[in-house]
């Protein structure tokens, strides 16, 4: 006995039980549905990229997050920590055989070895969808578009209505606009340092943002950051006051042009977007944000992401516009526009929020086995109800009944079906609903399926 493994996982990775997984499953089908919906289309990429591949525009926090490893090859070789990157070399690669715009979804596991917290895993989940080839307002526009008909469509999923309940919003911002307010104060050298600190402001506490917002950056370790970067109390002041969101979208645009040096073709593209959103009628589900910056710094453009009211975990979905990506392996330029839904982090919050659907099977109907000679009976009985829509199993053998029932409620299936000698013989059965024990007895398949369906 004392040669035995002990069973466990890595730190920041997990097993994902049934009903956990098929929570995942139905998340994943409803985000897929609505992405083909606007013209997505699926492709894949490889779990292992060449480090170079992975590592050519990134940051040094990136690069501390990446599993990377020396294959037996002795290849310098990293695990995808995003699926975007990918697919900027895989546009490169198959740029002859696509059509532009192209657009793609993309639902895989990512991996980041970073340190685990709540909603925040090494191994998770990104549904990630981009479109390349345009570089336009009604492209920005659409990816914000579907991620948000997404995200709202899964209070449609039964169980999750409740999600109603609370305001999905969608941060955006420019990072052009913010580029060119530093330019305009003389920091423009510094901007890919104060993107990444204006991008920890979110994590940092209440007493910390209140110290900031009343100028004593001197007093938290997050404001000395601040007054290092900018060597002046009076351009961290500036700072603050352009990230400041104003009571509107307009009255935010307007601030953050008049603090950049006045309209250009950011603040247009913001406003065009803005434009299509009330023509959508979607503006509400909308914020500009200009504290928004996203971490990584390989976006150009617009910036977004995604909060959930009392989720209280961070962003659930976020992305941007990445010009110059797919030209670090191409001589073309193709510019590009993705964003991506966190599986994991999306499902860590409605834990939170309480809004899980606890399904052990995609079962509608268990048939028990009474006796073992009559299994034929059952089999066939299955195949009948199949045949008409219903998933249902044959319990495999005569154990005690209670045992069968324990194992059923266990799958959390509602129907239950019953077969004694007689209903063998005529061909009935027995429909009991295993929630409410109400029962219906000598009933045929078109009955059940009636009463299953109602």
């Amino acid at each position: 006995m004392s040669d035995l493994i002990q069973p466990k996982v890595l730190k920041g990775f997990r097993d994902i039980l049934p009903a956990a997984e098929i929570q995942r499953s139905d998340l994943t089908e409803k985000i897929t549905q609505i992405y083909r919906s606007f013209g997505f289309v699926p492709i894949d990429t490889p779990v292992l990229e060449y480090t170079q591949i992975l590592l050519r525009k990134s940051n040094g926090e990136t690069e501390k997050q990446v599993f990377r490893f020396e294959d037996n090859g002795g290849r310098d070789v990293a695990m995808r920590f995003d699926l975007t990157v990918p697919f900027a070399r895989f546009t490169a690669e198959h740029y002859s055989e696509l059509y532009m715009p192209f657009k793609r979804y993309h639902i895989a596991k990512v991996w980041r070895g970073e340190k685990p917290q709540a909603g925040r895993y090494r191994e998770f989940v990104q549904c990630d969808i981009d479109m390349v080839g345009s570089d336009t307002a009604a492209a920005d526009f659409e990816i914000l578009n579907v991620l948000q008909t997404a995200l709202y469509s899964l209070k449609d999923i039964p169980g999750y209505e409740t999600l109603k309940n609370h305001k999905i919003t969608m941060c955006i911002n420019h990072r052009g606009l913010l580029n060119r307010f530093l330019a305009k104060i003389g920091l423009q050298d510094k901007s890919t340092d104060i993107l990444a600190w204006i991008d920890k402001l979110p994590k940092q506490n209440e007493e910390a943002k209140t110290a900031l917002r009343e100028g004593r950056f001197a007093d938290v370790e997050v404001g000395k950051e601040l007054l290092a970067l900018t060597s002046s109390e009076e351009f961290a002041s500036e700072i603050f006051e352009f990230i400041d969101p104003k009571d509107s979208f307009e009255a935010t645009l307007k601030n953050m042009e008049e603090m950049a040096g006045g309209p250009a073709e950011d603040s247009k593209r913001l406003r065009d977007i803005y434009n299509m959103m009330c023509a959508a009628g979607i503006q509400n589900a909308f914020k500009l944000d200009p504290a928004i910056t996203r971490g990584l710094d390989y976006y150009t453009g617009v910036v977004f992401e995604t909060f959930v009211e009392g989720m209280n975990i961070g962003s659930v979905c976020s992305g941007g516009r990445y010009d110059n990506l797919a030209g670090l392996y191409m001589k073309e330029k193709v510019p590009g526009v993705g964003g991506s839904i966190g599986l994991d982090r999306l499902i860590a919050g409605l834990e939170v929020l309480g809004i899980t659907k606890n399904r052990g099977s995609y079962l509608d109907v268990e048939i028990f086995c009474q006796n073992n000679d009559h299994m034929t009976a059952y089999q066939k009985l299955a195949a009948d109800l199949r045949k008409n829509g219903i998933a249902v199993e044959v319990f495999p053998e005569a154990k005690k009944m209670n045992q069968q029932y324990n194992v059923t409620e266990a799958k959390n299936v509602e129907w239950g079906i019953l077969m004694n000698e007689e209903d063998v013989k005529n061909g009935t059965f027995t429909l009991k609903n295993l929630k409410t024990r109400e029962m219906k007895e000598k009933l045929s398949v078109a009955e059940a399926v009636k009463i299953i369906g109602e």
